[in-house]
């Protein structure tokens, strides 16, 4: 199927999310739509799937102009598109929700259904259990779910916006092997929407490069990396040096032989003393225990043994909201999910998590703040735009931009996910600030390279156990490969 767009423009408010672009894309081949955070890339792809009606310009199919008002009026023409938060539904099995749209009788053929699935996951490499429930799985096995749904319904031109976010290296290898093999075998159309250089050079053809609404260029691959890097940002500030800001021994945060249990994983004898100052890294593939012990650490998840003292306070059984007053603040990795609240403004959100005292709410000083905020984050968007209307990487910028600047402790989920690289050094020169005015930092990352980069010290977590504590300037990726393998 031949893809064309012509003139494509999409606003929101006064931003030019899409200013213009035009493409063509063939069958049979792997295409990248490549730039920073907020370039439209998303957008664009939303539009070509029927989630966002263009406000100029049209969609070409083989030649006939086409209309979607909705995503399943696209599917229903062979365009599908997986995002970047599956659009699953957690509480219902994997079978019922690969079911979603394959089978609309009133009595719904599970073993006809369950029989395609295996067939179809084992075609692509994929190891999926009908019957597990969808929050059992990693996000990595979510998107293989959705893909195969896609793939079920008709698609013939798939979408994936930044797969790779959130995701380890094997299930990444599994993911490139299972597209590559859609395109040789079935000469299926992909479009891989990312912000990383090396995700585009080891899987694509070809590459579009977007920067600020606009289609800046494209290029075969291989490609020189200098070459998409001065399309994607026209130059890339100097990375400034690592600095430690540890002045002594004092323990801020101490984990004494803790437990988590939940329905899936029991992590136990966990023993940390995170220093004053630190920035802490967590290391693990998803589902190894990590996030249990950072959420028990915050009060969002109980203790079933062991204890945690903060600031010499034994904080084990307090709530969040006692500790978020004592300093500590939460940054999950599910932005809508669990950080934003979606049909609320960006103002909204800095009003709700920076109260004021008095029964009336001052907008007039909310906005000013927040206008503050959107220059000091360098969030594209308004005060009044709505959080789900921004791109993921500027949903995520809008969560740091809400945090008081007053912490001693900050707690954060994969803080660079769905970044580019400009972005990623931005957020992290921000969380220098706060760590040399006194603010403590403890983060997950499923980037090995950015734990080695950025903690002063790293634990690896391995199927509920941890490993000893290394420090970051004296191991490197590979080791912690071995560590989160368990050696």
């Amino acid at each position: 199927m031949e893809v064309v767009l012509e003139n494509i423009r999409k606003y929101f408010g006064d931003v030019k999310a899409n200013d213009g672009i035009s493409l063509v894309l063939d069958s049979g081949k792997i295409y990248g739509l490549l730039g920073e955070n907020g370039a439209g890339k998303s957008t664009l792809m939303k539009v070509l799937s029927g989630y966002h009606p263009p406000d100029e310009g049209r969609i070409v199919l083989d030649s006939e102009p086409e209309a979607f008002s909705s995503p399943s009026d696209a599917l229903a023409q062979g365009i599908g598109m997986i995002y970047q938060d599956p659009l699953d539904i957690p509480a219902m099995r994997v079978i019922d929700n690969y079911m979603l749209g394959w089978d609309r009788r009133v009595i719904l053929d599970y073993a006809r259904a369950e029989k395609e699935l295996r067939q179809n996951a084992g075609r692509m490499g994929f190891q999926i259990e009908p019957d597990a429930f969808i929050d059992s799985l990693s996000l990595g096995e979510r998107q293989q779910l959705e893909m195969l749904r896609l793939l079920a319904l008709g698609a013939e031109v798939l979408i994936l916006d930044e797969p790779t976010t959130g995701i380890s290296a094997e299930q990444k290898e599994s993911l490139f092997a299972s597209l590559r093999r859609l395109v040789e075998e079935e000469t299926k159309t992909v479009i891989l929407v990312s912000h990383k250089l090396s995700d585009i050079q080891e899987l694509c053809d070809h590459v579009f490069v977007l920067r600020r609404g606009k289609l800046i260029g494209s290029a075969d691959i291989p490609c020189p990396t200098q070459q998409l890097v001065e399309m994607m940002f026209e130059e890339l500030p100097p990375r400034r040096p690592r600095v430690s800001y540890v002045r002594d021994d004092r323990v801020l945060l101490q984990v004494e032989g803790v437990e988590v249990d939940d329905d899936r994983l029991q992590i136990g004898n966990v023993n940390l003393n995170i220093r004053a100052g630190e920035v802490f890294g967590f290391a693990g593939l998803e589902g190894s225990g990590q996030r249990l012990i950072l959420q028990a650490c915050a009060g969002l998840t109980p203790v079933s043994e062991g204890r945690i003292f903060f600031d010499q306070q034994d904080v084990t059984r307090w709530p969040y909201r006692k500790l978020l007053q004592a300093g500590v603040a939460y940054l999950p990795a599910g932005r809508l999910e669990e950080g934003l609240i979606a049909g609320l403004s960006l103002m909204e959100h800095i009003a709700l998590t920076n109260p004021m005292p008095g029964f009336l709410v001052d907008w007039r000083h909310y906005a000013q703040e927040t206008e503050v905020r959107i220059q000091r984050y360098q969030v594209i968007g308004q005060a009044s735009s709505y959080i789900e209307t921004l791109s993921g990487g500027n949903q995520q910028r809008s969560l740091f931009a809400m945090l008081r600047d007053d912490l001693k402790l900050l707690l954060m989920e994969h803080p660079t996910r769905g970044l580019d690289v400009r972005s990623a050094d931005w957020i992290w020169q921000l969380l220098y600030q706060r760590v040399e005015a006194g603010t403590t930092v403890l983060f997950i990352s499923a980037d090995l390279d950015e734990l080695v980069e950025r903690s002063d010290r790293i634990v690896a977590f391995s199927g509920g156990s941890m490993s000893r504590v290394v420090q970051a300037s004296e191991t490197s990726a590979d080791e912690l490969g071995h560590l989160i393998g368990g050696e």
